[in-house]
C-alpha cells in the first residue's frame, strides 16, 4: 500500500533560519465550503486566493467546534486528544486539556523558540468556565490573549484581555478582533517574528450580521441541491425522524439562515482585508504565511435535516482551505486531500521546527494527484434535557437526545448514540466514505462520492464483502492510530 505521506513535505518553500516568517491564521466558526460559503468572501479569495492556493478537498476530524479546534490546535486526532465533544464532561476545556495536551500546541512550539504569540476571538467552547479556571487563566503559548469566554456570540460577550475580563454588550465582535489584530501588527518590529490566531464567530449561529451588512442578501435562498429536504429512508435513525421532508413552513426559516450567515461573514471578509493591508503597510507581508480556514461546515436542509453540524457528512466536515506566502505559486487549486490535522504540523514546520508526536504530516504546497490518503472522522454525540422542548412528541429515553425545538419542528439534532466514525479513503480516481454507528442499529454508510457527490445512496449493502472488510479494517487501525505513520495510512505497520 503505498503511504500516502511519503512525499508529504513543504516542498518548494524554504524557511530562512535568520530570518524567519510570520504567521497568521483566520479560523472562522461553522463556514461551509459544500453550500456556497465562500462565496461572500471577495476579499478572501482576492488576496488569500489569487495570491497563493486554494486546497479543494480540505476537511475536520470532527463536525463540532471543541474537538476540531483541539484537533487543529494539537494535530492530534480525536481519541488521541480525548476532547470529544463540546462540554466540559467530553473534555472540552476539561482537566486533561488544561493539564497536559495545551502545553503542547503549535503556539507552545513556536513561543518556546522565540516567536511572539497572538491570540483573539473564540477558543475552546467551554473556555473561562469558572470551574476550568475561569477567565484569568490564560493559556499557555500566547504572548498576548484576547480569548472570548465561552462559544460564538456577537454582541453581550466578555473577552479575558491577558486574563482581565472585559465585558461588552454593544461592540461587535468580528470588528474588535480586526482592530485588535491591526492594532498587534502596527506595533510590531522585525526583532521577533509572530504568530497570529484570528478567531471570529462567524458565521455561527444566532448568524448576526454587523448593521452595515443587514439584508446584503435578500435575494439569497438556501441551495437546493439533489440532497435537499429529501425523504430519508437509507440513513441513521436520527435522520430517519419526524419529519422527513421538512414541512414547507420550516423553508423560509432556512433561507433566512442561509442568507444570514453570508451577511455575518462579510466582517470576516473586511477583517482579511484590513490585516493583509496592515502587513503590506508594515512591510511584513513579504516574509509571511496567511492561512484561511474554519473548524467545521454546516448543513442547512440536507437531508431533511434543520440547520446544525455534527453529520459525517460534506457539508458538515468539508471546509474552505486557503493559503499565501514566500514560495507559494499565486492562483493555484489543489486537489491533495488535507486534514486539519496538518495545519498544526505546518505551522511548526514554517516555523523552521520539526512536528513531533502529532498525527497530521505538514501540507506540501505543490500538487500531487498520484498520493493516497485516508481519513478519520470522529464524534461523540451529546444529549441534553435542556434542549428537548415538553411539547415535542420525543421523550428524552435512553437515546438521550439533543437540540428537538417545535420551531424546527421537533427534528432533533444530536443524540447520545448519534456517535460515529467514519474512513475516507482518497487516491487517484477514488473518493469514498465508510462509517459505522455506535447506536442500537449498529448501522453502517458507504457512499462513493465519485458517483454520488451528494451521498443518495447507501451502497453498504451492495458493495462486495472483502471491500466492507476493507473498509472496516482501515476504520479500526485508524481509531488506534498514534502518530503521523499509521494515522495517515493504517496500513503501514
Amino acid at each position: 500500500m503505498l503511504n500516502y505521506f511519503m512525499l508529504f513535505f513543504l516542498v518548494g518553500v524554504t524557511v530562512c533560519e535568520e530570518k524567519r516568517p510570520n504567521i497568521v491564521l483566520v479560523l472562522t466558526d461553522d463556514q461551509d465550503e459544500i453550500l456556497g460559503g465562500m462565496t461572500p468572501m471577495k476579499n478572501v479569495r482576492r488576496f488569500i486566493g489569487n495570491e497563493g492556493v486554494t486546497f479543494t478537498n480540505s476537511y475536520v476530524s470532527s463536525p463540532i467546534c471543541c474537538p476540531s479546534r483541539a484537533s487543529l490546535l494539537t494535530g492530534l486526532y480525536v481519541h488521541n486528544h480525548k476532547t470529544v465533544n463540546n462540554s466540559l464532561t467530553g473534555g472540552c476545556y476539561g482537566d486533561q486539556w488544561r493539564n497536559t495536551l495545551e502545553k503542547h500546541t503549535f503556539a507552545t512550539m513556536l513561543h518556546d523558540t522565540g516567536y511572539e504569540t497572538f491570540y483573539a476571538g473564540k477558543y475552546l467552547n467551554e473556555y473561562g468556565a469558572h470551574s476550568a479556571g475561569g477567565p484569568e487563566l490564560v493559556p499557555p503559548g500566547w504572548s498576548e490573549w484576547h480569548g472570548l469566554v465561552g462559544n460564538s456570540v456577537y454582541y453581550n460577550y466578555t473577552i479575558s484581555n491577558n486574563g482581565v475580563p472585559t465585558h461588552s454588550t454593544d461592540q461587535y465582535l468580528t470588528d474588535v478582533i480586526r482592530d485588535l489584530a491591526v492594532s498587534y501588527i502596527e506595533n510590531q518590529t522585525e526583532s521577533s517574528p509572530f504568530l497570529m490566531v484570528l478567531a471570529p464567530p462567524a458565521p455561527h449561529q444566532p448568524f448576526t450580521p454587523a448593521p452595515r451588512h443587514e439584508g446584503k442578501f435578500n435575494n439569497v435562498s438556501a441551495v437546493r441541491h439533489p440532497n435537499f429536504n429529501i425523504a430519508v429512508e437509507d440513513k441513521h435513525w436520527l435522520l430517519r425522524m419526524p419529519p422527513s421532508p421538512l414541512p414547507a413552513s420550516l423553508l423560509p426559516e432556512l433561507d433566512r439562515a442561509y442568507r444570514s450567515r453570508w451577511e455575518a461573514l462579510l466582517a470576516v471578509d473586511e477583517l482579511v482585508a484590513d490585516v493583509i493591508d496592515t502587513l503590506e503597510t508594515r512591510g511584513f507581508m513579504e516574509n509571511t504565511y496567511v492561512i484561511y480556514t474554519s473548524d467545521n461546515g454546516y448543513h442547512i436542509g440536507q437531508f431533511s435535516q434543520v440547520y446544525d453540524k455534527r453529520q459525517p457528512y460534506e457539508s458538515d466536515i468539508k471546509v474552505p482551505l486557503l493559503i499565501k506566502g514566500p514560495g507559494i505559486k499565486p492562483n493555484t487549486t489543489y486537489s491533495s486531500p488535507v486534514l486539519n490535522i496538518d495545519i498544526g504540523p505546518t505551522i511548526v514546520q514554517l516555523a523552521g521546527l520539526t512536528p513531533e508526536k502529532m498525527d497530521g504530516r505538514p501540507i506540501s504546497l505543490e500538487e500531487d494527484g498520484s498520493l493516497e490518503r485516508y481519513m478519520l472522522v470522529e464524534y461523540n454525540g451529546m444529549g441534553s434535557t435542556r434542549t428537548v422542548d415538553n411539547t415535542c412528541p420525543w421523550k428524552f429515553d435512553g437515546d438521550d437526545l439533543d437540540e428537538c425545538y417545535p420551531a424546527y419542528g421537533c427534528k432533533c439534532q444530536d443524540s447520545r448514540n448519534n456517535t460515529f466514525a467514519c474512513v475516507q479513503h482518497f487516491a487517484p480516481r477514488i473518493h469514498r466514505k465508510y462509517c459505522e454507528f455506535a447506536d442500537q442499529e449498529k448501522f453502517v454508510e458507504f457512499y462513493d462520492l465519485i458517483s454520488d457527490p451528494y451521498e443518495l445512496i447507501n451502497d453498504v449493502n451492495d458493495i462486495f464483502p472483502a471491500v466492507k472488510h476493507w473498509y472496516k479494517l482501515a476504520l479500526t487501525r485508524l481509531l488506534g492510530c498514534v502518530g503521523a505513520n499509521s494515522c495517515n495510512d493504517p496500513f503501514v505497520l
